[in-house]
């Protein structure tokens, strides 16, 4: 399991447990937290999925695809990573990311 804490948009925290394996968009979609569109279903085309990870174990590289979609979002900082290209491994250092405001 994966500890996590979800800022959602209105500034609430959201602190939860998730396995391994799945993307952090569909753990966070499952707790009923829906500020992450998800409009593409996780497959890296839209950005609705923006996030700022603020602490996290190692995560697995962004991919170009995914900067690709970072550079045409308004509010991309240090930090911005689309949710469902974070895959949840077990053995992970807590994750706390916040959810980026709505395009």
């Amino acid at each position: 399991m994966v500890d996590l804490v979800i800022i959602d948009r209105a500034g609430s925290a959201h602190e939860f447990s998730a396995p391994g394996g799945g993307s952090l968009m569909e753990a966070v979609r499952a707790q009923g937290i829906y500020d992450i569109k998800a409009l593409c279903g996780g497959s890296c085309s839209c950005a609705t999925c923006h996030v700022y990870v603020e602490a996290s174990g190692p995560l697995k590289p962004m991919s170009e695809d995914e900067n690709d979609l970072l550079d045409g979002v308004s509010e991309r900082r240090e930090g911005s990573r689309l949710a469902c290209q974070i895959v949840l491994a077990e053995g992970m250092a807590p994750l706390r990311v916040t959810i980026a405001p709505e395009e």
